[in-house]
């Protein structure tokens, strides 16, 4: 009989009579057992001062062996962080579950050229650890791989625990068909063996590849690669591909995927958002069959803010757990973002748990033992690359699972309430109730619907607000991405500034950013109520302050495209500023009002019902049922 099995079965039958003879005493009911004190620990893995030869290192991911033994994987970049100059594959062993680690050892020696996207998955058939990567020719500066860039797949295996491994041998025969000709990846981030069903025992990874017509990139494809014997051989399996669209853009492509199988046996795909016109940067699909065969096509998540960057998934126990960025514009402020319905849903950023708000990146998840769970991860103060970290942590650390946001009425037609956070109470407004905001964590978020979503047509925004701040960043109205490339609308107060703006910004073709923003000769922080409004419209983008319009010229192209997409009342998207004042009557229509009908809307607070796609009269404030 195996150690490990002799083992639990000794445990399950010490607690059984344990729970036995407790049963047989009288007396009071024994006491529960304490439950686990949260556990952080952290330590720095990687990194090019103490780990000499290496200039950067990066693309972490970490596995488990059936021996309890932790192997963590990265790119070691001999010249400099780009990613095809010479790379090796260097691995790093911990026995203690993550708390010490031995000497840097070299898996596979780039010798000039780029072996990089390290994939472990092990077999625990076996105790076998099958380790998936690629090869490109390497170059001498930091420029990226040519285009069609020479990738192929190979594998390396270690039957002794990760100590020593195989010679790499090529999978081009097996699973790199003719028609992935330009960019190839494996991973990066862990494979997995099916537990259910009968595909179990089957060892599943992901890639992502493009197809080159020998003018361009014409479709991108994100599979799964199968094995149903132990890793000898190879198999493509689910591939979901995405043609480019006549104007050079792709509507979806995801790439670098993170599967887990869920709690019914079914795998959940998750990837990275790469540049797709669909919103969001994160999308996903689920395979019922074992990874045969998709269900349907990558989906992408419009609310679940991130950057576009590779995450890691991982089940634990009746929750799943997303490690990746939570900034939904820059790589920085790393989180583990639960979901408790097998990945149907997400936790937003305010219910996630923040690891560090350091600049961070890539990522991997491992489960150590229990409720222990292993992070690693790029981070740095200054910069992403700067140093690979690894992180135990236990369940109880993570954030407890919050109840239902206390929520406030959205009369748009069919439109479910909005969620009133961190507090933000009713006070009194231009008309019967406003609600107030404390410039700390208020705000009212929207959930997401595709009616919220204004393209390239025009729309008209309106509101009151009323403020005394003096200084910071006040924002009123935030609909679509936030940074300097991600399409977006916002209204907000700049007191230092002396001036109320509005903003849009367009995404048009492939990569053409347009803005155009306007303002008010003044703050309007005096105390008391004013009205604001933009418009878009007629070629002119237009902002209303008590009535008075000042005019700039329109860009072309689409306020909500590729990036995350959220909808906040007196809050940045990206949670860097609060609004400290108070907010009554919020409305957008899909449609440019006349300037007739924004003089009602600010006279009697009346105006269309038709095009009206967001409207909070912010009169009350519902506790959570």
């Amino acid at each position: 009989m195996p150690s490990r099995l002799r083992a639990r079965l000794r445990t399950t039958l010490t607690a059984g009579a344990v729970l036995t003879a407790a049963a047989a005493l009288p007396g009071p009911a024994q006491a529960q057992p304490a439950a686990a004190a949260p556990l952080f620990e952290e330590q720095v893995l990687f990194k090019a001062s103490q780990d000499p030869g290496y200039a950067c290192f990066r693309i972490p991911t970490v596995v488990q062996t059936t021996k309890g033994t932790l192997l963590a994987f990265a790119e070691g970049r001999v010249l400099n962080c780009g990613d095809a100059t010479d790379i090796d594959i260097v691995l790093k062993r911990s026995t203690d579950g993550g708390r010490t680690w031995g000497p840097l050892q070299v898996v596979n020696d780039g010798a000039g050229d780029t072996h990089g996207n390290p994939t472990p998955v092990v077999d625990r058939d076996t105790g076998r650890i099958l380790l998936a990567e690629t090869y490109n020719t390497g170059r001498p500066d930091s420029e990226h791989c040519d285009v069609p860039c020479d990738r192929v797949p190979h594998l390396q295996h270690s039957d002794d625990d990760g100590v020593t491994w195989s010679t790499p041998r090529d999978l081009s025969p097996q699973i790199l068909p003719s028609h992935w000709n330009s960019w190839y990846a494996t991973g990066p981030v862990h494979g997995i063996q099916l537990t259910q069903g009968a595909h179990a025992g089957r060892l599943v990874f992901g890639v992502n590849t493009e197809t080159w017509d020998g003018n361009r990139v014409t479709a991108n494809h994100a599979a799964l690669i199968l094995s149903d014997d132990g890793g000898t051989t190879w198999r493509v399996g689910a591939t979901d591909s995405w043609p480019l669209s006549a104007d050079g853009t792709f509507r979806q492509k995801p790439s670098e995927i993170s599967m887990t199988e869920r709690s019914d046996g079914t795998i959940l795909v998750s990837g990275r958002e790469q540049e797709g016109t669909d919103l969001g940067h994160r999308s996903q699909v689920l395979s019922s069959d074992g990874g045969e065969t998709y269900k349907g096509t990558f989906e992408a998540l419009p609310d679940l803010y991130a950057p576009q960057v590779q995450g890691a998934t991982l089940r634990l126990g009746d929750r799943l757990l997303l490690a990746c960025p939570g900034d939904p514009d820059r790589r920085r402020t790393m989180m583990i973002r639960s979901s408790y319905d097998d990945g149907e849903t997400w936790d937003s950023v305010d219910r996630g748990t923040v690891v560090t708000r350091d600049w961070s990146g890539y990522s991997d998840l491992v489960h150590i033992s229990g409720s222990t769970v292993g992070l690693m991860y790029e981070a740095g103060t200054a910069d992403a690359r700067d140093e690979i970290r690894f992180t135990r942590f236990n369940e109880e650390w993570l954030t407890p699972r919050r109840g239902a946001d206390p929520t406030t009425t959205d009369r748009a037609l069919l439109a479910p309430e909005a969620s009133v956070l961190g507090g933000a109470s009713t006070t009194a407004g231009v008309l019967n109730n406003g609600i107030s905001f404390d410039g700390t964590d208020d705000a009212v978020r929207l959930p997401y619907r595709e009616e919220l979503q204004l393209g390239s047509g025009d729309f008209t925004a309106s509101l009151w607000f009323r403020y005394t701040a003096a200084s910071g960043e006040q924002p009123l109205l935030w609909m679509g991405g936030v940074g300097t490339s991600q399409p977006q609308v916002w209204l907000r107060a700049e007191p230092e500034g002396k001036r109320v703006r509005g903003l849009i910004s367009t995404r048009e073709g492939v990569r053409t950013v347009n803005t155009a923003a306007v303002a008010t000769n003044g703050a309007y922080n005096d105390g008391k109520w004013h009205h604001l409004a933009l418009r878009r419209g007629d070629g002119q983008l237009t902002l209303f302050i008590d009535g008075t319009a000042i005019s700039t010229e329109d860009v072309p192209g689409s306020v909500s495209r590729n990036s995350p997409f959220g909808v906040h009342i007196g809050q940045r998207m990206d949670s860097r500023a609060f609004f400290t004042g108070a907010l009554d009557e919020v409305r957008v229509w899909d449609m440019a009002l006349s300037d007739a009908e924004i003089e009602q809307v600010r006279l009697t607070h009346t105006g269309p019902w038709f095009g009206n796609v967001l409207w909070l009269p912010m009169d009350q404030v519902t506790a959570a049922r």
